[in-house]
């Protein structure tokens, strides 16, 4: 029996080949890197041709740590919510538009205008967004007719990367549910969607599972990656469900919070969790007959890494001399704050807000400073903001759900003193597996694995993952941060009304 699978992760940044054995155990990582183009204020594009030159790289580099006809499969996980524009021979058309690509605002207003933002909320399980993949084909429609004509498929990433591996043109159900496009109750194109944006349905791909083996390595394929041919090839997943197969959350309830520049908790659930506000969305699971709720915040580990760069260059000094990390000195002080930050509120809405509050125009604040509050106190606000901003996404979730344990991944969860906080605040058991980045490559070698039939259900994530740490809520602290939490809702809402007018230019 083959030993291997070989995961691919296709991130904004590059593209991560990570090869597992069937234990679950880390073998080999390497990581190839790509441009992004960011122009035009708030447009994002990548060459395809990038990613599968790092494709092509970092599989030869795990060819030459292993005997590639040890590998049993290859599984994708990808960057979701983009366009890659083909034509009928799978050649790109222009550059992929990408997730974070916001010049289709016309378009998503166009959507709007012939459908209530609430049904279609019901729908797709998300808001109309220039974010996702529709409204960036109406654009591509609109501003390069002729490039749209000749568009015979809008893929997603790793759609087109599986294609240059096997021939075989489709999608699956996690990216699909990126594009506003997709019906999610029913798993298929919703015919209203497409012709509400106006869109030529016939130029999305045939869906398959996430598991679905869609082909073969092809012999041109194999020369290119130094790998052999034949090898099956599995449809994969976006990344953000791939995160959370690779973090255990396979069961309802079972869930996980990312901790990096930015954050967000997601979980499992049998039927979709729609929020009244629409502050949460869904996409499909890779796991049948399951959904993943998931809500986004803009910045948290980035609000703390501005914290230290603007607050802290003592500490930054001092951990150069001392040859630490600025965070672990940081850290320390905070352990000198009680719960509650002696009452100071921090608003963690440093780049506008995503979920909860939906609101571009939010900014970042200290509510409450006074001559008695220390820098240890602003540092632990700024942790305790974030957590109780994160928050309102897990108790939109436990409305429907029991959740008594969260699995924290990201560079946040390296600090035990914020995994506390977390604790304390979710009132959950917080838990931290050994690997923190590596979530996203396990969860597409679980979704490889399970369809190659190397493991018999998406429960063969158990042995991927190992805790190494776990954090108890204290119950003592629970009046405080309830308290908090009141004072941190209150103070958004009374500088909601401000926020158009701060930042302005005199």
């Amino acid at each position: 029996m083959k030993r291997y699978i070989l995961a691919h992760d296709l991130g904004t940044s590059g593209d991560k080949a990570t090869l597992f054995d069937l234990e679950g155990r880390l073998v080999a990582s390497f990581t190839s890197p790509y441009p992004t183009n960011y122009f035009n204020n708030n447009w994002a594009e990548q060459e395809p041709d990038h990613w599968w030159r790092a494709v092509a790289d970092s599989s030869r580099r795990i060819a030459a740590a292993v005997d590639p006809a040890e590998i049993a499969v290859i599984g994708f996980s990808g960057q979701m919510m983009g366009c890659v524009c083909v034509d009928s021979s799978g050649a790109p058309l222009r550059p992929a538009l990408l997730y974070c690509d916001q010049r289709a605002t016309a378009q998503e207003a166009k959507i709007l205008e012939v459908i209530d933002a609430h049904e279609f909320y019901r729908i797709t399980g998300h808001r109309a967004s220039a974010s996702y993949s529709a409204a960036k084909l109406m654009w591509v429609r609109d501003h390069e007719p002729g490039i749209y004509a000749k568009t015979a498929r809008m893929l997603h990433a790793k759609d087109w990367l599986n294609f240059r591996l096997t021939g075989v043109m489709v999608s699956e159900f996690s990216d699909a549910s990126g594009t506003n496009l997709l019906d999610l109750k029913t798993l298929s194109w919703s015919e209203r969607l497409v012709a509400a944006a106006g869109l030529d349905g016939d130029k999305l791909p045939r869906l398959v599972a996430s598991a679905s083996v869609i082909g073969e390595l092809t012999t041109a394929a194999a020369a290119e990656l130094g790998l052999k041919a034949g090898i099956p090839v599995v449809a994969g997943a976006g990344d953000g469900v791939c995160a959370g197969v690779g973090t255990g959350s396979v069961r309802p309830g079972m869930t996980y919070n990312y901790l990096g520049s930015s954050s967000w908790i997601a979980t499992t659930s049998l039927e979709p969790i729609f929020d009244g506000q629409m502050r949460t969305f869904v996409w499909a699971h890779a796991v049948p007959g399951a959904y993943h709720p998931c809500g986004t915040m803009q910045t948290a580990g980035a609000a703390y890494a501005w914290t230290r760069n603007e607050l802290c260059g003592l500490e930054k000094a001092a951990a150069c001399e001392l040859g630490l990390d600025a965070y672990e000195l940081m850290n320390e002080q905070i352990g000198r704050s009680p719960p509650g930050a002696n009452g100071l509120v921090f608003l963690p809405y440093l780049l506008g807000e995503r979920t909860p509050r939906w609101n571009p125009q939010a900014k970042g604040a200290f509510v409450g400073l006074t001559l008695g509050h220390g820098r240890e106190d602003m540092l632990r606000s700024v942790m305790e903001g974030i957590t109780m901003n994160l928050s309102v996404i897990l108790d939109i979730f436990r409305s429907s759900l029991e959740i008594p344990a969260i699995t924290v991944i990201g560079g946040g969860a390296k600090g035990a003193v914020w995994r506390q906080i977390m604790a304390d605040v979710y009132r959950a058991e917080v838990l931290e597996p050994r690997y923190l980045e590596e979530a996203t490559s396990m969860g597409a070698a679980v979704i490889a694995g399970v369809g190659a039939g190397l493991f018999p259900d998406f429960s063969a994530t158990d042995r991927f993952i190992e805790i190494v740490e776990r954090n108890q809520p204290q119950a003592a602290n629970y009046p405080v941060y309830e308290r908090m939490k009141g004072l941190f809702d209150d103070c958004y809402a009374a500088l909601e009304p401000l926020f158009p007018r701060l930042g302005r230019q005199p």
